[in-house]
Order: C-alpha cells, then structure tokens, then sequence
C-alpha cells in the first residue's frame, strides 16, 4: 500500500480497513447512492465554463531547473530535498504536451498546482486532472485537496490515489480530530495504465462529488470541509521505475 508522507501533509496509509466502501451501484454506509448501471442517463459533470486555471503542458522543458522556470505560474514544488524524500526538480519535465514523472526509484516528487498567489486559496470550486502511469510497480500517486493550513481535521480529498500497479481510488476523509484516517472510499474500475479524467467537485459545507471520465462515481455530504485547500500531488520515492504522465490540469474555483 502506498504510505504518503511529509512534513506538512499527514496523509493515512493506503488502507480500506477504517474505510466505508461506495462501489458504482451500491450505497454507502451514510446510505448515498451512487450511479448504478441502468437505463437511466448516468449524471456527469455540467458545463463549467471557462477554467480560473489550466495547464496543458504544450512547452518542452527538461528536469533540473528549467521545468520549475517554464512552469513557474502553474507548479508550485516542495523543496527538493524535503524530508529527504522528494526531489521534484530532478525528476519532473515536460515533453510531447504532458508533464512527466519519470519515478526512478530513490526520488519522490510533490509539489502544488496553480499560481505562487492562487495556489493556496481554494475555499470550493472544482479541480480536474488527466492523467496515466506506465511502470512505476510498488509506487503510486496521490492527488488531494489538502488544507492550506495543514490541519488535517479541516478535511482531506483524495481522487486518484493508488498504487500504479493496483487499483484506483478516490478517498474522503473524515474531519473529527483524531479521527482523520476513517474515510468513504470509490474503488475506480480502470487501469492506472490508460488515460483517464478524475474531477473533484467541492461545494463548501455541502457536498463533494467525485466525477470518473466526466460520469459522478461517488457523492458525499459528511466531512465537507469549509476552509482554504490546495489542489496538489504526492509521489513516493520506492517501487520500480516508471512515468507518470498528466496530460492537463484545470480547477473552478466557487463563485
């Protein structure tokens, strides 16, 4: 199971004991539906408009420096080095329109997407990600909302996370204080190897939905957090080599 860790993000092993499932097709145990397969049309994301930010990775730029440069207004990294686990400028560039994580090993990657102002602000709104992974067995990727502050009671958001060699999940976790780890959990049924869009929708204090390829996989109306949050990604730095590709990047932020 992939174990995320830093600093500042206290995220919870990769663990499905303390979760509450939501599969396409049944319930959870705070008894939200989720889409089932029918004849019915399947809800999916509406038309948002234009993005308050987007990445699309169009302009090559090699590791070591010039990604960070290029990018600067859009990727935010940690500081390589940091808890002697990621090092995002020796492993991250862009080429063939995808920014590439090309896991080797001994470096991890993190790091915030959006502007070094913007960031950090995200109070609702929604934040989409294509994306796909090749190799990289017995590592894995979280992408999450985690709270500006670091607090992690003020709720944590995580679609995709998973190992790469494993399934794909969206995780919601619970904001009791000392109680972050249980969590309601959407077990995706598609391949970290293909390409895919994972879209979180987050109305403050009201819902956060979770949306696989454009189509609602799981809602959730408990533990909806109400404070600034950042869109961002973790990488450890163990398993095989491999790339994780991400095609593009947007977020609505709420009006």
């Amino acid at each position: 199971m992939l174990m995320i860790a830093t600093i500042a993000v206290l995220s919870a092993a990769l663990t499905l004991t303390a979760a509450r499932t939501a599969e396409s097709g049944e319930p959870d145990s705070a008894g939200l539906a989720v889409p089932t397969p029918s004849a019915s049309p399947v809800p999916t994301l509406p038309d948002l408009g234009t993005p308050t930010f987007s990445e699309d990775f169009d302009t090559p730029a090699a590791a070591g420096g010039p990604f960070a440069a290029t990018y600067a207004q859009s990727w935010q990294p940690y500081p390589d080095g940091m808890g002697g686990k990621y090092w995002s400028g020796q492993i991250i560039s862009a080429h063939d329109g995808y920014m590439d994580v090309a896991m080797d090993g001994e470096h991890g990657a993190a790091g915030t997407f959006g502007t070094p102002t913007g960031a950090w602000s995200h109070v609702g709104g929604t934040f989409s990600i294509r994306a796909r992974a090749t190799g990289g067995g017995d590592n894995g990727l979280a992408v999450m909302l985690w709270p500006t502050s670091d607090d992690w009671s003020e709720g944590e958001m995580n679609y995709p996370e998973g190992n790469f060699d494993g399934a794909v999940h969206a995780f919601h976790h619970s904001m009791v204080p000392g109680h972050e780890q249980d969590k309601v959990s959407y077990t995706a049924d598609v391949s970290w190897s293909d390409w895919h869009t994972y879209t979180t929708q987050w109305v403050p204090g009201k819902y956060v939905r979770y949306y696989l390829d454009g189509k609602l996989v799981l809602s959730v109306t408990h533990d909806v957090p109400t404070t600034p949050h950042r869109y961002m990604f973790q990488i450890g730095n163990w398993g095989s080599s491999g790339h994780l590709m991400i095609d593009w990047v947007r977020s609505w932020d709420a009006t």
